[in-house]
């Protein structure tokens, strides 16, 4: 299966090219700056540039009909509106599947992350609304968004489920979860589609 990986020099997306070369599909690994994906040569990895502020780089990166996943985020210098453009971007380039991740607590996961998240993340301001806007177009693109909670780099968790928003866990604050059990839960996804147009919830147990 050919998989095309978003922000893979970031370290969910090298998690995600690792874990997906590990299963056998062939990877374009794109970057704004592709030295910067720090993994090893492999026959079944290519890397590419683009910057999703510019749809022709990221067409010319995707290709045709391929299944893409995004681990897409912003840093402190970029400028609002960059994940919304972002998923803009990969749509008009046509995806057979799209993928993305997004984060437990904003837009439709606000409720069941309670009151202590929603305030915490109110403090992103700008940067919370691009997510829920990002967030919204793929979803109703009949894309996937995987919320997580708090990121760690804990190895990948042998209890690993993924649920539907309505079966997340109501807890103070979201339970970590390890970057790789996200990864998994995403190629999992994109593999075996089963939250179509859906939030997901990946949990290491």
């Amino acid at each position: 299966m050919k998989l095309v990986i978003f922000a893979a020099s970031g370290a969910t997306g090298r998690e995600l090219v690792r874990q997906a070369l590990a299963r056998g599909h062939e990877v374009v690994a794109v970057a704004r700056d592709p030295a910067r994906i720090e993994l090893g040569d492999h026959p079944n990895l290519q890397r590419a540039a683009a910057n999703v502020r510019d749809p022709a780089s990221v067409a010319q990166a995707l290709g045709h009909g391929a299944t893409v996943l995004s681990a897409l985020g912003t840093v402190g210098h970029d400028k609002y509106g960059l994940l919304e453009a972002g998923v803009r971007a990969l749509l008009a380039a046509r995806p057979q599947r799209l993928v993305t991740l997004g984060a437990y607590g904003s837009g439709a996961s606000a409720r069941a992350a309670g009151w202590a998240t929603r305030t915490l993340l109110s403090f992103m301001g700008e940067k919370l609304a691009d997510k829920i806007a990002a967030d919204t177009v793929v979803l109703q693109a009949g894309g996937t968004v995987f919320h997580a909670g708090p990121l760690s780099n804990r190895p990948r968790s042998p209890h690993r489920r993924t649920v539907g928003l309505t079966n997340a866990p109501h807890r103070f604050f979201p339970a970590p979860v390890s970057r790789a059990t996200v990864a998994a839960a995403m190629l999992d996804e994109a593999e075996s589609p089963t939250f179509v147009g859906q939030i997901a919830v990946p949990l290491d147990r």
